[in-house]
């Protein structure tokens, strides 16, 4: 039966107690009728005070943190901050040595990291590094534990069940876990995570996502953590674009770029996309977010998902050709809002801030 908790302070002892995070899951895996993961009881009448106040106590378990990078270094951060026992892994040893600074031990592979940690957390570029990191010499496979691994690793949903499958076969469980936001969110703690995998360890992870993320959502069973992020990610792809084609024609049109870009990012159209980048493209200051060659591959992880269930996405199938183009003018290592360079180079006008900024180009 679930039940609602007493009110209890904003962090709760060696618990990560936090008042206020969004927390959704599948239905049917919590008895007595509520959401697991859900602080909202069925059958209640609709009042935003009305929930229920999770608090999942963390055990003493050691934690075991692989992958540094922009994002993974934030996140690892924010378990030290909530008392983790933490141990990590970089193969760049520079990564390695702020986080040990802060309170967390060092592996000296994956395999010594797996002897010590119950629960593992993986961020590496591709699921490549990730099969790498479980399966290869050195690998968490070859060591004497057995942690339940949490990959927040950014693949696509077959991969991750392929993962999944090798994963089981060795005596691991594995379970997908992306997450949404910048590496500013993840030093925060605010990302949104996207799990796929058993209720059981999403049960057992549920704290120490607390602890790095706000919006932690149960999206079903492995796999589909990955595809939930894909579908989000299309749709901010679609929102850069759609912006990034705008803005040369608006200039061309006569349009000052300073004012399109202040109703760009207070108007109706305003987004989170729209209000980060807009600025920084007027700069011509072309950071801060992922490659166009990456957005691409989660562009065709879509179309594949689409095909698989004989869904017709024309949108997808434009933003297809559209990435491509940006790739095949060497942008690919370029993040999303270099995609403006293309349609600039189509209007002969370039996109910049300033009296001078609805000049054509010259030649």
């Amino acid at each position: 039966m679930c039940r609602i908790l007493p009110p209890a302070p904003s962090w709760c002892g060696s618990a990560l107690c936090r008042t206020g995070r969004r927390t959704t899951a599948p239905r049917s895996t919590c008895s007595g009728g509520m959401q697991h993961g859900s602080r909202l009881l069925e059958g209640s009448p609709p009042a935003p005070d009305r929930r229920v106040l999770f608090c999942a106590r963390m055990d003493s378990r050691t934690v075991g943190f692989i992958g540094l990078g922009h994002m993974g270094a934030g996140m690892a951060r924010n378990l030290l901050k909530a008392g983790v026992p933490l141990v990590v892994w970089d193969l760049a040893s520079e990564a390695v040595r702020p986080l040990t600074q802060a309170g967390a031990d060092a592996a000296p592979d994956p395999a010594r990291l797996a002897e010590r940690a119950g629960l593992l957390f993986l961020c590496v570029p591709t699921d490549k590094e990730t099969a790498e990191v479980l399966f290869g010499d050195g690998g968490v496979v070859h060591g004497g534990g057995t942690p339940a691994v949490v990959d927040t690793t950014t693949m696509n949903h077959r991969a991750a069940r392929r993962l999944a499958q090798r994963a089981g076969e060795a005596g691991l469980t594995y379970a997908d876990c992306p997450v949404s936001g910048m590496p500013l969110r993840a030093e925060r703690g605010t990302l949104t995570m996207m799990f796929g995998g058993s209720p059981a360890l999403f049960s057992l992870a549920r704290p120490y996502l607390d602890a790095m993320g706000e919006f932690i959502v149960h999206c079903g069973d492995v796999g589909m953590g990955q595809l939930m992020k894909a579908v989000n990610n299309i749709v901010y792809d679609v929102n850069i674009a759609a912006f990034c084609e705008v803005l040369p024609f608006a200039v061309k049109a006569g349009l000052q770029p300073e004012q399109v870009a202040e109703v760009l990012t207070t108007g109706n159209a305003r987004s989170f996309a729209s209000q980060y980048f807009v600025p920084k493209i007027l700069e011509r200051r072309f950071d801060g977010d992922f490659s166009l060659e990456a957005a691409y591959k989660d562009i065709v992880n879509i179309q594949e998902a689409a095909a698989e269930v004989d869904a017709s996405l024309p949108l997808v199938e434009a933003m297809v050709s559209a990435y491509r183009t940006a790739i095949e003018m060497g942008l690919g290592d370029e993040p999303k809002s270099a995609m403006v360079k293309v349609y600039e180079a189509r209007m002969n006008q370039e996109v910049r801030g300033g009296p001078s900024a609805s000049e054509p180009r010259d030649g």
